[in-house]
């Protein structure tokens, strides 16, 4: 599936639920899906700056040239947030990501209801996945990792 399919079905998931705190509900339930971050990536460098609450993030890339992504957060909205990116974003190309149109975000009506802090936060998170793959599209060696 790639980003425009994933983004799809994320909107299709959403269409399911007539008010925003079952929308709410399942943003919390993505989160229990995320990819966990392991303990020792859980540094000030991978930590997403502009965000309220703690969000860590780490990428690396495969032997198959694909982008993996990883995350935690105190906070369980937040971590759904930035599990649902992931979900788009995970196993894709450097390339890929940097050039990612993320429009489900506006489709789903998330922008909206979400905080103005919440909002840039989230904005963060798309900043610094996009950054993980500007850093690793020029890496030549497979199987690197940031």
């Amino acid at each position: 599936m790639n980003i425009r399919q994933k983004q799809e079905e994320i909107i299709e998931e959403f269409a399911l639920f007539d008010d925003w705190t079952d929308r709410y509900e399942h943003i919390i339930s993505l989160g229990k899906d995320c990819p966990v971050i392991e303990p020792t990536f859980k540094t000030d460098d991978n930590l997403i700056k502009g965000c309220q609450s703690r969000v860590w993030l780490h990428a690396q890339i495969g032997a198959d040239g694909a982008v993996h992504f990883s995350a935690d957060s105190d906070a369980i909205i937040t971590k759904g947030l930035v599990a649902m990116v992931i979900r788009v974003l995970d196993n894709e190309t450097p390339e890929d990501i940097i050039g990612a149109d993320l429009f489900f975000i506006d489709r789903i009506g998330l922008r909206e209801h979400l905080s103005p802090t919440r909002s840039n936060g989230l904005l963060s998170m798309i900043k610094k996945m996009k950054m993980y793959g500007l850093a690793l599209a020029g890496r030549s060696g497979i199987g690197q990792s940031d």
